[in-house]
């Protein structure tokens, strides 16, 4: 086969057919395919589109340059994946309340990207916790304790890896059919039977339209079940951070606030209850989606789930005691200050990549690939949508290592937020259902 050849077909409007996108994977993974190539690949499919099967097939070929996890366990393999947000910590929740229903959560997550933090960053603002486990250390922790968050190992969807780094320095970043390749091939190389999806929309979310969200999705849940994946998806909204923290051990101190019921976020709740629902209904552990949101309601709410995620955390390196010692256990910053509103009235909007990047910029973040990330930094009561704000008072907390930095934080954050005189409504939750 010739790489040449297949850039032109689908230079052409002719999507290749699998076998040849196999072997164009499969080159990606081996370097047989020059970075030219695969840049032209990519410029390619963003001009010109794959359509469902092609789609299907360079999401297979990717997960197959490299190795997938196979099960021998008495329950379901499920898992979930979002496409990014501010405060979005439902990962953390979600993972312990499957396993304590009955599923198998082998959670491959991934680093911050842009101004949208990562799963594995706020983990690791846990003492000692690691993320890097082998699969014979994933596989025995599923039997255990039944989920595990862990990061990619090289071994996983090789010809992703690659591609990406391409997409990065190319402009091609934005194409539905190599977003959907790129997140299915890693997810469903953890040998999946179920997921679900959680596609963000608005402004502190990459798809800032509902209709850029729903294309997305569909691309995502058709292309999940072609590869054999039970699969759905929830559109949600991202027009305001889901935490109201946005920051690694901020957002974990949320999360385990939670999981303890000590001062539960009630939109946090409601989206891990209504994603752990759907996850549930997929892999036949409930009956329906309300079936299923009722009983991790009950994993939550009994404590189930807690219980999972110390062992989780103890397993992979973290104190023994977290659940029961986690204020001690995480860090804190050494400068915290209040943002004042230059305003009053009622929040109407909020930029929230502008929130993200505040904290990309406190050091919570990598502005560069190798950054240290500062653990501690980030924002905390962050001010939501319809409340009322009275000038002067306080939008959120600005979590800093340096006066300075607190300084021009408070600033990018005041000018994120817009008052009005009118309260306006409160933004829904969940916007749709793709299935």
């Amino acid at each position: 086969m010739d790489a040449r050849a297949i850039i032109a077909q689908i230079r052409d409007g002719v999507p290749p057919p699998a076998d040849q996108i196999a072997w164009f994977a499969a080159g990606l993974a081996s370097g047989t395919v020059s970075d030219a190539q695969a840049g032209a690949f990519a410029m390619a499919v963003l001009l010109k589109g794959l359509g469902e099967a092609g789609r299907v097939a360079l999401t297979t070929a990717m997960r197959d340059t490299g190795h997938v996890l196979q099960w021998d366990l008495s329950g379901p393999v499920i898992d979930k994946h979002s496409t990014g947000g501010i405060g979005d910590c439902v990962s953390l929740l979600l993972a312990p309340a499957l396993a304590a229903c009955g599923a198998y959560v082998p959670m491959i997550s991934g680093r911050g990207l842009g101004h949208t933090g990562g799963t594995l960053d706020k983990l690791e603002s846990i003492p000692g916790f690691r993320t890097g486990l082998s699969e014979a250390q994933v596989q025995r922790q599923m039997v255990q304790m039944g989920c595990a968050i862990v990061s990619a190992s090289a071994e996983i969807a090789p010809a992703d890896r690659r591609l990406y780094a391409i997409r990065d320095v190319t402009g091609t970043v934005e194409s539905i059919d190599l977003i959907t390749a790129s997140i299915l091939s890693k997810k469903l190389a953890a040998g999946l039977e179920a997921l679900v999806l959680d596609v963000k929309c608005g402004s502190g979310a990459f798809m800032k339209t509902v209709e850029q969200a729903e294309a997305l999705a569909r691309a995502l849940v058709s292309t999940a079940q072609g590869a054999g994946c039970m699969t759905a998806a929830l559109i949600t909204d991202m027009s305001q951070p889901l935490a109201t923290a946005a920051g690694n051990a901020l957002e974990v101190a949320e999360v385990m606030e939670t999981l303890t019921g000590t001062a539960v976020n009630t939109a946090l709740w409601d989206i891990t209850v209504a994603l752990g629902g759907e996850a549930l209904a997929l892999g036949g552990l409930a009956h329906d989606a309300a079936d299923g949101a009722d009983r991790i309601a009950q994993a939550l709410e009994s404590g189930d789930a807690a219980e999972k995620f110390g062992r989780m955390i103890a397993a992979q390196g973290g104190p023994a005691d977290f659940v029961d010692r986690w204020p001690d256990r995480l860090p804190a910053a050494t400068v915290i200050r209040a943002v004042p509103s230059l305003g009053f009235g009622f929040v109407d909007k909020i930029d929230g990549e502008a929130l993200g990047l505040s904290v990309v910029r406190l050091g919570g973040g990598r502005q560069r690939e190798g950054d240290k990330i500062n653990p501690s930094v980030g924002l905390s009561d962050l001010a939501g949508i319809g409340e009322h704000i009275a000038f002067g008072e306080p939008l959120c907390m600005v979590h800093a290592a340096t006066e300075a930095q607190a300084e021009a934080a408070i600033s990018a954050i005041q000018a994120a937020y817009t008052l009005a005189d009118i309260a306006p409504e409160d933004p829904a939750l969940i916007l749709k259902r793709i299935a």
